[in-house]
């Protein structure tokens, strides 16, 4: 082959190479102008490139923000039910799951609007810090205690846990007093104000399970004001055996006043007595009551 057909060929071979260059470079991506261009398969990337164009057209991209605001709130909304479960494990079971993810799609709506994708930060990783502080910053305005309380009790708590396992066994207060670097006064001051009282729901139930057969906390709360009927047994059997040894009339007025509630002149109504006999006679009964418990008493002592 001579030299001059050799570089023919080989500027054809050049010319046919080229095209195949062209063809494999990557396409720009498409920029998104209309809500309805939106897909649910655009890739997210795509989203904040048009989102922060639709920003900078002002009044002109306001539809389009807005779209495109809702399709990223949609995509994250995952992330933020995710760190609301998380919370809520650490949370009594009055806080509701959905009053989380609430608080969090606000730090979410946030996050989306304060994003700025130039920074070189993934934005996973911002917005799940401003939907965790946006749940607890819900949490913080729904608790009645103090938050100076709060950070007392804990630094307490926190001082005492490290003390225990440095010496097995509970601190003493000096030792905790110590170790906070307060004074006696200061410590049980401040113990007294970090031992803030628990609000719970009555309506919570018991057990573990949250069926609607499970027991309320309500239905298992002491009655401080209802009458307790073993002790009420006791008092009729009490009453019964002081009073055999007295007269009809006599057992009568102290039945009626002390078991019954009636009073002085009720009682006489019904036996046709004035009101100071009934008096002098439950004076006399009570004085013979208390002398024979009391020998009763000294012969149990002997």
């Amino acid at each position: 082959m001579s030299t001059k057909k050799f570089q023919t060929s080989t500027k054809a071979q050049g010319a046919e190479s080229k095209p195949k260059a062209k063809s494999g470079r990557k396409k720009a991506a498409p920029v998104l102008a209309t809500p309805e261009e939106i897909q649910a398969d655009t890739p997210t990337e795509e989203l904040w490139t048009a989102y922060q164009s639709a920003r900078k057209r002002g009044a002109d991209g306001e539809a389009m923000v807005e779209a495109l605001r809702n399709e990223l709130m949609e995509r994250h909304l995952p992330l933020v039910r995710y760190i609301a479960e998380r919370l809520l494990q650490t949370l009594p079971k009055s806080i509701e799951l959905d009053d989380l993810i609430s608080a969090g799609l606000f730090g979410l709506m946030d996050a989306i609007r304060g994003f700025d994708p130039a920074r070189g930060i993934k934005f996973k990783t911002y917005c799940s810090t401003r939907i965790r502080g946006s749940i607890l910053d819900q949490l913080r305005s729904q608790d009645w205690v103090p938050r100076l309380v709060r950070l007392k009790a804990g630094r307490i708590e926190k001082a005492l846990q490290r003390l225990t396992g440095l010496y097995g066994r509970e601190p003493t207060h000096a030792e905790l007093a110590e170790s906070l670097e307060m004074d006696h006064a200061e410590l049980s001051r401040e113990m007294r104000e970090a031992n803030a009282k628990a609000m719970f729901s009555l309506s919570e139930k018991w057990e573990d399970h949250d069926d609607d057969n499970g027991t309320e906390k309500v239905d298992v709360l002491e009655d401080h004001d209802s009458v307790d009927p073993f002790h009420e047994l006791n008092r009729a059997d009490l009453l019964h055996f002081i009073t055999r040894s007295l007269t009809h009339k006599e057992r009568f007025i102290i039945e009626q006043y002390y078991q019954v509630g009636h009073t002085m002149r009720e009682i006489g109504e019904m036996l046709a007595l004035t009101e100071s006999r009934v008096c002098q006679i439950h004076s006399n009964v009570m004085g013979r009551l208390k002398g024979l418990l009391g020998q009763k008493q000294g012969t149990l002592l002997m």
